[in-house]
């Protein structure tokens, strides 16, 4: 999200100052710090940093923060864990002691008056058992802002995938109305096409196959046989009878699994098992492989200045590249929201 933040800071000319970005994962946290040396990143767990109920009095941790933080923030922008939400995950759905995780969003503009809140995240979100946007927007609103929440298809604003993502926006900005502001964006590109996996990493076919970012997954050797299948047959999706045995039943609705990736269609969603084809349809148009990591990252919109490092394990590539935000909606978002912003605010 901040990627996208400062891209739309830079259009605009101004200057982008990270007052605060908490992750409890460090080598996301040390990836973070690598691409925006001068922020301030902490390695933290977000419920630990703002722990007090929603409607209390800061608790000694907040305060803390608060002092740490300063003047309000023009924004605070999140993507709480989304795997609990996810109609991919049928252990947890809906009912994920993570998902609470969605509710300290509002807890911290409670502690840090933020200008604008964006939080970010999968549909299902919506339907949590516990409620968590509901009792968000409940929260916010009470708190004193204008709040939206809109399901955005992400091909809108650029993306290069089939990607429905829930955003809440809330605004104390007086002339900036969340709901007007999701309308724009949603429909901002106007009959504009949507980009394609040709549009998103074609160039990335003379690129060297040099270290695990440009290098595909090692698969298996029965995955080895599917993709060689996908290709001797001129077919995108794999047929039942070459799926494993849980898929044979013609009962799944994952036609996408195992399948290849059309070169002038958008992607599929980009999850953390885009290293594997039983994850998605994540074998290249064209190559006997699964995309690489730099290919997932160009159909999230990274832009290639985003240093992943030389040495990066293939699981924290995954992680950090499968759970991002796409940066092209913050730019977006961003981009729209920055006028209303004082010129002197952060």
């Amino acid at each position: 999200m901040t990627v996208g933040i400062a891209e739309a800071v830079r259009r605009a000319g101004r200057s982008l100052r990270v007052v605060l970005a908490l992750d409890a994962d460090a080598e996301v946290a040390a990836l973070y710090k690598k691409n925006f040396p001068t922020a301030n990143v902490r390695q933290a767990e977000v419920d630990k940093t703002f722990d007090g109920a929603i409607g209390t009095e800061l608790t000694p941790s907040e305060r803390l923060v608060k002092l740490e933080v300063g003047d309000p923030p023009d924004l605070l922008v999140g993507g709480p864990p989304c795997q609990g939400h996810s109609d991919l995950n049928n252990h947890t759905r809906r009912s994920d002691p993570k998902n609470a995780l969605y509710l300290r969003m509002a807890r911290a503009a409670e502690v840090l008056k933020p200008r604008i809140v964006i939080i970010e995240n999968v549909t299902g979100a919506q339907w949590d058992k516990d409620r968590v946007v509901q009792l968000t927007t409940h929260a916010l609103t009470a708190a004193g802002y204008k709040v939206a929440g809109r399901v955005l298809d992400l091909r809108a604003v650029g993306v290069p995938q089939r990607r429905r993502r829930f955003v809440l926006l809330a605004s104390l900005i007086e002339n900036v109305e969340p709901e007007k502001m999701l309308d724009a964006v949603e429909t901002g590109w106007g009959e504009h096409p949507y980009r394609t996996v040709r549009w998103a990493i074609d160039d990335l076919m003379k690129i060297a196959a040099d270290g695990v970012y440009n290098t595909a997954s090692e698969p298996t050797d029965v995955n080895t046989e599917r993709i060689a299948y996908l290709f001797d047959n001129k077919v995108h999706n794999l047929p039942n009878d070459e799926r494993p045995e849980c898929h044979q039943d013609g009962q799944h609705s994952y036609v996408s699994v195992y399948g290849r990736l059309w070169w002038d269609q958008p992607a599929q969603t980009i999850t953390t098992g885009f290293g594997c084809m039983g994850q998605g349809r994540y074998v290249h148009p064209e190559k006997r492989r699964t995309i690489t990591p730099h290919e997932a990252a160009r159909l999230q919109s990274f832009p290639d200045w985003f240093d992943f490092g030389e040495e990066a394990k293939r699981g924290v590539l995954a992680k950090s590249i499968g759970n991002a935000v796409p940066p092209l909606l913050t730019v977006e978002l961003a981009g729209r929201l920055i006028p209303s912003l004082p010129r002197d605010s952060r």
